[in-house]
């Protein structure tokens, strides 16, 4: 499913250089549930990012399902990303003044979907994460383990192979992120590959695979 090799990302040059992420090869099989586990600075936000096509490699191949889409052009990019890969993010990065319905509509608007279609799948993923009653509401009438259900909902808009987690559960309570793992594991029962940045030891517990960074390096996998 994803392989990278050598990938590294660099930030300026010279003296002055951040290296974020050293020298890395890997692979995540389909179908796995694995954390990318670090302190804060370690890298791990760097490598989701990478494996997301939100950031270029520096050095190195990114290979999914077969393809090297390390570097392609931004337009590339994002046409890959919105069919093959769903992003969820710590703060839920949801349009305020859309109602959740809109707001889990959007990545099939990207995509050319048809309006009744777009209409119909996000109505069944809110459903599905237990807000079908609240369709209409907007992000501020719902708690924040609601904003994040809504988040995994519209990640899953255009049925991606691949679900990346940038801290999922970092601001929620420890019952409400355990609901959030709990549908994870759903999601990769049916076969999703879901790869989790997380800081949280506790979280090594609930995953197949843990790759750990540390300094920018892959100090575990």
């Amino acid at each position: 499913m994803i392989e990278l090799q050598g990938i590294s990302r660099v930030y300026g040059s010279g003296p002055a250089a951040v290296h974020a992420l050293r020298p890395a090869s890997l692979q995540i099989e389909e179908g796995t549930f694995v954390a990318i586990y670090g302190a804060s600075g370690s890298g791990k936000s760097t490598m989701l990012n990478m494996l997301g096509l939100l950031d270029e490699p520096t050095t190195g191949s990114y290979l999914l399902e077969g393809r090297n889409v390390a570097n392609l052009s931004d337009v590339d990019r994002s046409s890959i990303r919105c069919r093959k890969i769903g992003i969820i993010f710590q703060s839920f990065n949801l349009f305020p003044h859309f109602s959740i319905l809109e707001n889990v509509c959007m990545p099939m608007r990207f995509a050319g979907m048809e309006r009744h279609e777009m209409k119909e799948r996000a109505a069944q993923l809110l459903d599905r994460v237990g807000l079908g009653s609240r369709l209409h509401h907007s992000p501020s009438q719902l708690s924040g383990g609601q904003c994040q259900r809504v988040a995994i909902a519209r990640a899953l808009a255009n049925n991606p192979a691949v679900l990346l987690g940038d801290e999922p559960t970092g601001n929620l309570d420890e019952k409400t992120g355990d609901e959030i793992i709990g549908i994870f594991h759903e999601l990769v029962a049916e076969g999703r590959t879901v790869v989790m940045v997380t800081h949280n030891a506790e979280y090594e517990k609930q995953v197949q695979r843990v790759i750990e960074l540390h300094d920018g390096n892959v100090v575990r996998q």
